[in-house]
C-alpha cells in the first residue's frame, strides 16, 4: 500500500547502488517472491486512483529495463480490471532482464499488445512512465527525448515509477531532458535525487511503496530525508525559575557599510528563536540602536569576538576588506561554536591560510553557503555544485572538517562523520536577500542554549523553511 513519505520520521535515503543491492539480495534469499510483481501491482493500484474518469486509455511507456517491467506488470492488472490500456515500447524483448523479460512474457500471454510508438492525436486519462528508473546513466536523446516531450505536452494526469524519467536518482540532475510527473510512485525507500536540485519540480507528489520489504532487512543508510523534527532537535522545556544568562549570549559580526540590515536580519532571527542576549558587531559605526528590535545588542566587533559567547556566527554583510578578514582571522580562534557564512565564506575561499584554519579548530564549525558560495570554496562553479549536490557538500565538510549546510532546494546538510540529511521544509519563498542571514541568526541561537552543532544545523534548516517568507 503506497503512503505519504512525509508522514514518516526521518525516512532514509537510498542510492541507485543501494537498491541495486538489496534488489539482489531479496532475488537470493525470497526466490518465489517478486518485487517486480509488487511493484506492478502497487503501481495498478494507484494508477487506478489517478486515471482521470474520462474512460480513454492508459497511456504506459516502457523502457529497456526493470523499471520497464514493472510497468508490464501495471499493464496486465489493469487490463484485467477492464481498463483500456496503451503499452508503448521500443525494447528488444530478447535483451530485456529477466524479469522484465518474464513480465513482457506475461502481458503478452494475457493478450496485450505493444505499440512501437505513441499513438497520435489520442487522449489518456493517465500516462504511467516506466522508461527510466534508478538504473539511467546517460543523457536522454533521440526518440526516448521525443516521447518525453509528447507525454509532457498531454494534459492528464503522469505517474512516474521510481524516479521521473531523466532525472537522476542520486543527484536530482536533469540528465538531458526528463518527465515533469504530477505523482512519482517509488519503491523500497526514498532516493536523493527525488529531494534536492530539479527534483522536487520533477516528482510532483511522492508516494512509497516498501513492497513488502522489512525495513529492518534493509542496509543502513548514510542520509535521510528530514521530514520533521526529531526528539533531539528540540531544546527542554524551560524551568519557571529562568533568567537570560540560562539561554546564550550569542554574537553576530558582519553590518558593513551598506549591508547593516544583513546583520539586523541574523540578530532578530536569533532572538526570535529563544537567545538569551545577542550583541552585534557591526563594521559600520553609526549604527548605534535597531529601533525595530531594541533589545539586540551592539559592540565593536573587535571587542566580541574576544568576549565569552555561547555562539558566534560570522558573515552576513561582512564585506572582503582587510578588516573583515582580520575580524574573521580572529573568529577563527573563538572557544565557542562558530557559524560561517555569507563573505566569511568568501573571505575563506580566498585565502588557504584561513582555510586551513578552519579545519584545524577544535570546536564546531558550521557553514551555510549557497551554490555560488560552495563553488568558490571548492574552486568549481555552480552549474558543477547543482549537478551533484550531495557530493558537493561531502568535499566540503571534508574539508574544512565542518558541519554544512548547502543552501538550495532540499537543502543538503553534511556532518564530519558522513551522515547527510536533505531538508524537505521550504520553497521557493526563501529565495529572496535576507532568507540566508535569517538562517544563520537561527542556528547561532540553537548553538547558544546548548543544541549540539549537528542536531542545531538540521533544527534551523528546518524551521527556517517553515517560518515563511
Amino acid at each position: 500500500m503506497p503512503i505519504d513519505p512525509f508522514s514518516l520520521v526521518s525516512p532514509p535515503l537510498f542510492t541507485a547502488a543501494d537498491i541495486r543491492a538489496i534488489d539482489r539480495q531479496w532475488a537470493g534469499s525470497h526466490p518465489a517472491l517478486s518485487l517486480m510483481e509488487r511493484a506492478g501491482a502497487a503501481t495498478a493500484e494507484l494508477a487506478g486512483m489517478l486515471a482521470s474518469e474520462s474512460g480513454d486509455p492508459i497511456l504506459i511507456l516502457i523502457g529497456p529495463g526493470n523499471n520497464g517491467g514493472d510497468a508490464l506488470v501495471a499493464a496486465r492488472l489493469l487490463a484485467a480490471r477492464g481498463c483500456r490500456v496503451a503499452a508503448v515500447s521500443r525494447a528488444d524483448p530478447a535483451h530485456l532482464p529477466p524479469d522484465a523479460a518474464r513480465a513482457w512474457a506475461a502481458w503478452r500471454e494475457s493478450g496485450g499488445t505493444v505499440l512501437a510508438d505513441m499513438p497520435p492525436s489520442q487522449r489518456f486519462s493517465l500516462v504511467i512512465d516506466g522508461l527510466f528508473g534508478v538504473g539511467l546513466q546517460r543523457d536522454i536523446g533521440g526518440e526516448d527525448a521525443r516521447w518525453i516531450a509528447q507525454a509532457n505536452a498531454l494534459t492528464c494526469p503522469k505517474l512516474a515509477l521510481d524516479v521521473p524519467s531523466g532525472l537522476d536518482a542520486d543527484s536530482g540532475r536533469v540528465c538531458g531532458c526528463a518527465l515533469r510527473a504530477d505523482h512519482t510512485l517509488t519503491f523500497i525507500g526514498l532516493k536523493p535525487g527525488l529531494l534536492t536540485a530539479d527534483g522536487p519540480d520533477y516528482a510532483g507528489e511522492l508516494h512509497l511503496d516498501l513492497l513488502g520489504v522489512d525495513p529492518a532487512a534493509l542496509p543502513a543508510p548514510s542520509g535521510f530525508a528530514l521530514t520533521q523534527l526529531e526528539s533531539r532537535h528540540r531544546l527542554p522545556a524551560r524551568a519557571r525559575n529562568s533568567h537570560k544568562g540560562l539561554f546564550g549570549h550569542i554574537g553576530i559580526i558582519g553590518g558593513g557599510s551598506g549591508m547593516v540590515g544583513a546583520c539586523l536580519i541574523a540578530g532578530r532571527a536569533a532572538l526570535r528563536q529563544g537567545a538569551g542576549s545577542v550583541t552585534l558587531g557591526t563594521l559600520d559605526e553609526r549604527i548605534v540602536v535597531d529601533y525595530l528590535e531594541p533589545r539586540l545588542m551592539l559592540a565593536a566587533p573587535e571587542t566580541l569576538v574576544d568576549a565569552p559567547l555561547g555562539g558566534l556566527a560570522i558573515g552576513p554583510g561582512l564585506g572582503q576588506g582587510p578588516r573583515a578578514r582580520a575580524l574573521l582571522e580572529a573568529a577563527l580562534a573563538a572557544p565557542c561554536p562558530l557559524v560561517l557564512d555569507a563573505d566569511a565564506l568568501n573571505l575563506l575561499a580566498g585565502d588557504p591560510g584561513l582555510a586551513e584554519r578552519v579545519a584545524r579548530r577544535d570546536r564546531p564549525t558550521l557553514l551555510t553557503p549557497h551554490p555560488g558560495e560552495a563553488a568558490r570554496l571548492l574552486g568549481a562553479n555552480s552549474a558543477g555544485i547543482q549537478a551533484n549536490r550531495i557530493e558537493a557538500a561531502r568535499q566540503l565538510s571534508a574539508l574544512y572538517r565542518a558541519h554544512v549546510a548547502l543552501k538550495g532546494a532540499g537543502t543538503v546538510i553534511v556532518h564530519p562523520d558522513g551522515r547527510y540529511a536533505i531538508n524537505t521544509s521550504g520553497g521557493p519563498w526563501l529565495a529572496q536577500a535576507g532568507s540566508g542571514d535569517r538562517l544563520s541568526g537561527m542556528l547561532a541561537a540553537l548553538l547558544g542554549q546548548g543544541m549540539p552543532a549537528a542536531d542545531a544545523l538540521e533544527a534551523a534548516v528546518w524551521l527556517h523553511g517553515t517560518s515563511g517568507p
